[in-house]
């Protein structure tokens, strides 16, 4: 599902204009992408967990030229955990 067809169904589900559902849908992913940047987590019941994990440094390969290493700097992830709603629906 892309993101338009997403604010197709939110705007039929809801009964409200698309460009409501669109506007909906961009102040979501704005909060979202806030919280996990300040390192909270988002927890939508039934649904799931966007989190953020921290990744250690580490060195890796460089894929042009494998005799070569390089250092792969420390850094946050975002991550998303299934709620057991969904979980279930998906089942």
């Amino acid at each position: 599902m892309t993101k338009a067809e997403l604010i197709a169904a939110m705007a039929d589900a809801a009964g409200i204009s698309k460009r409501a559902a669109a506007d909906a849908l961009e102040a979501m992913t704005e909060a979202i992408t806030k919280s996990l940047k300040k390192g909270k987590n988002v927890t939508i019941t039934g649904f799931g967990t966007f989190r953020v994990s921290k990744r250690a440094a580490r060195t890796g390969v460089n894929p042009r030229n494998p005799s070569e290493k390089i250092k792969i700097p420390a850094m946050n992830v975002a991550g998303f955990k299934a709620g057991k709603g969904l979980k279930e629906a998906v089942r």
